[in-house]
């Protein structure tokens, strides 16, 4: 089962999706440009692919990007620039993908392991059969490539009260649980705002979540605290990542409003809630998820920068 997960964001006037980007990056993808075409040529002949020396970071927050975001950028060369700029993974890969990462000294570090999708997950029970298929096929597959996370939802309301939807994820997370466990990978169920992007989502705020997870009570099930969604939500980003930092798992950053760069334009200053999470001693990773308007890698690197505290 393979997990397309869907997250409206505006793209130059036009709406593009994750599923958008997994169709149209195939297309990108086969444009090889002449650097993949080395590096096609070095792993052919057993040679590691050519990397500049990774700039040196602090190392007090473990940076990813989310693949999604820079749609146009072959795999492997958003790769490599990500090994130069000293992140640590790339976040929202396919199983197909896992591998790719490693050949630049990098992990996937949130894979799609087939949890559901954004409207259709876990808050339904008719979806924990095919669900529990997928994660006991791709989990012990996320272990042998060093995914330490893979991606869930809770699904949307559908006229579902919050209360009957927290007890089916509670009842589906249970039934996938040990097999996180077992395989020592987090499942990380993702906090989204129903005002602007993911109207009708249930899981979209922090009291919610943490009530599903914490009755799971499993040291592998987690929430992926978004930053961009929770701003729009709730605000209060530093007090309540400290309140509830113990079942946190991972972090996705985006500008508010619009979900652009991390830069003056933004509402969030990034530097402070860095610190914040850093100071918290968090082990896991934090995702860079903006869709740049500018040069991508350039802006890319300057959020890297920010949030190297």
């Amino acid at each position: 089962m393979t997990s397309f997960c869907v997250h409206a964001h505006e793209w130059k006037g036009t709406m593009t999706t994750r599923r958008t980007f997994l169709k149209s990056s195939f297309a990108a993808t086969i444009a090889t440009s002449a650097s993949s075409f080395a590096n096609a040529q070095n792993q052919e002949t057993g040679n590691a692919p050519e990397t500049k020396a990774p700039t040196s970071r602090k190392g007090r927050i473990r940076q990813s990007v989310s693949r999604w975001c820079y749609k146009d950028i072959p795999l492997d060369q958003l790769c490599q620039a990500s090994a130069q700029m000293g992140l640590k993974g790339v976040d929202l890969l396919e199983v197909s993908e896992w591998e790719t990462p490693r050949k630049y000294g990098l992990i996937c570090t949130m894979g799609y392991g087939g949890g559901g999708t954004i409207p259709d997950a876990l808050n339904r029970t008719e979806n924990h059969d095919a669900i529990e298929a997928a994660f006991r096929k791709n989990i012990p597959l996320a272990a042998k490539a060093g995914v330490p996370n893979v991606i869930t939802f809770s699904g949307n309301r559908k006229g579902m009260s919050d209360d009957e939807g927290a007890k089916n994820c509670v009842i589906g997370l249970n039934r996938l649980k040990k097999i996180a466990e077992d395989n020592g990978v987090n499942i990380c169920m993702e906090l989204l705002n129903s005002k602007r992007n993911h109207h009708d989502y249930m899981c979209d705020h922090t009291a919610w979540g943490v009530r599903v997870v914490s009755e799971v009570n499993s040291p592998r099930v987690k929430l992926l605290y978004d930053i961009y969604h929770m701003q729009i939500m709730e605000g209060d980003l530093i007090a309540t990542i400290r309140e509830n930092i113990q079942w946190l798992g991972h972090f996705h950053t985006g500008g508010v409003p619009g979900r652009h760069e991390l830069d003056n334009t933004q509402e969030v200053q990034w530097d402070g809630v860095m610190r914040a999470i850093a100071d918290l001693n968090f082990q896991g990773y934090v995702a860079h998820e903006f869709v740049p308007t500018r040069d991508p890698l350039t802006s890319l690197r300057e959020a890297v920068d920010l949030c190297d505290v």
